[in-house]
């Protein structure tokens, strides 16, 4: 058991590391505003996920965002580590949880599915409720230059109900199918080495 808990910690610490290294590696694209960006950090995490359980996926989102804070600190009054870390937890703990019940290639298939479907609902539902109102209130950023930042990409974006639909929720189905596909090709290379180090 201790040796148990040992790895745990050491595999926690050196994908958490990663983690927040891959976060820095960042970019838009070109179905959402710039300021939505996107990075391949939460396949450290859903992998962290898949070998030791939901704790683990929890413990890297966390320390991926300290590691980030430390080095860049905030420039959104800790707005966007805080989104981070809840979206990031959205894809990667659902996923961890069904995985530990169906410990199969179908149940990673499953898992990593039912973990796009969370991310893209509680992204959606974060950013119309909490994330884009609080940039609005807090840092004095019109939501008429929000949703006109997702009007030049989507014509049809008028309203920030529309910014979600057009923008948030594809922009994170697209990140969740990419995280998972990395994760998919790699976790088993991975676990050989969690489960050669047991």
């Amino acid at each position: 058991m201790k040796k148990s808990k040992t790895n745990f910690i050491v595999f926690v610490a050196i994908l958490g590391a990663l983690s927040g290294i891959l976060m820095f590696i960042k970019f838009p694209i070109p179905i959402a505003p710039s300021f939505y960006k996107l990075d391949f950090s939460d396949a450290a995490s859903l992998i962290g996920g898949f070998a030791f359980g939901p704790l683990a996926s929890i413990l890297i989102n966390l320390i991926k965002n300290i590691i980030n804070l430390l080095i860049e600190g905030t420039t959104t009054a800790f707005i966007g580590e805080l989104s981070n870390f809840i979206m990031s937890c959205a894809l990667t703990v659902p996923a961890a949880i069904y995985y530990k019940k169906e410990h199969t290639k179908i149940g990673a298939l499953k898992a990593m599915l039912i973990g796009i479907v969370s991310l893209v609902i509680v992204a959606s539902v974060i950013n119309y409720y909490v994330v884009i109102p609080a940039y609005v209130n807090l840092m004095n950023f019109p939501l008429e230059a929000i949703i006109g930042m997702g009007n030049k990409i989507f014509p049809a974006v008028n309203s920030l109900l529309t910014l979600i639909l057009f923008c948030t929720a594809p922009f994170n189905l697209i990140k969740g199918i990419l995280v998972c596909f990395i994760t998919f090709i790699l976790y088993k290379r991975v676990s050989s080495l969690i489960n050669g180090s047991k």
